[in-house]
């Protein structure tokens, strides 16, 4: 029969076999981003854009052909399939994310010239639409990472006072330039492993910024358009 000593040594070595296997978990979840989040009978209001646009590079780096059937979405993998739903005569088209946007209050997707000819959508310029999701591109090796969108502006010095005050109560902001006629800074706050994480930095980023969207941020270099970016309809804030 084993004597107690013995009896407590192996307890003592299977607590700490525990602890370390859960110490071990809680690293894991605190640094890996979350696979991104799909989701099918989102709906919102969709607007379309053209030019200036039209032969520039999109987000996911092609040139985008405003007569193709693409659009831009803040969050969604590129390279997603989606079927937009016009709520108000229920004619339907099929487009590729290819694109970030729309960066506007309400708004889901901003389809491109062809797409929005499609649902009737050029004359009055944003209508009520449902997305269902009809594929996904296959899952990369690295998760998504989400942040906030606080505010957009012509101005770099407003944008820049804006950054330093987010970024001094919450760590992580930068500004990303949308080139364009004006140029807009963009002010990016937070990197979070998950959509939801950053749908929560959302609300508090609300009651001390006004406005706040959760993006997707996608790898350096991409080019990124921004608030605004329907230049066919809406008014930019």
């Amino acid at each position: 029969m084993a004597s107690r000593a013995t009896i407590a040594f192996l307890a003592l070595l299977a607590a700490g076999l525990v602890l370390t296997g859960c110490a071990k978990k809680h690293r894991v979840t605190a640094t890996a981003p979350a696979p991104p989040q799909i989701r099918s009978g989102e709906t919102g209001v969709a607007s379309w854009y053209g030019h200036p646009y039209h032969g520039r590079p999109a987000a996911d780096g092609e040139i985008y052909d405003m007569e193709s059937f693409t659009g831009a979405h803040r969050t969604l993998p590129f390279g997603t399939w989606v079927r937009v739903v016009n709520l108000s005569n229920q004619k339907t088209v099929d487009v590729r994310i290819i694109d970030r946007g729309p960066f506007v209050d309400g708004r889901v997707i901003d389809l491109s010239h062809a797409a929005a000819q499609a649902i009737d959508l050029i004359g009055p310029g944003v209508a009520r639409v449902r997305l269902d999701i009809l594929s996904t591109p296959p899952a990369g090796t690295a998760g998504a990472w989400y942040g906030v969108q606080a505010g957009a502006f012509a101005d770099p010095d407003r944008a820049e006072r804006l950054r330093g005050s987010l970024e001094r109560e919450y760590g992580s902001a930068r500004l990303v330039l949308r080139p364009g006629s004006p140029a807009l800074w963009r002010v990016i706050v937070g990197r979070e492993p998950s959509e939801q994480a950053a749908a929560n930095l959302a609300i508090k980023l609300r009651q001390e910024a006004g406005t706040a969207f959760v993006v997707r941020l996608d790898a350096p270099g991409k080019t990124h358009r921004s608030v605004g970016d329907s230049s066919q309809a809406g008014s930019q804030p």
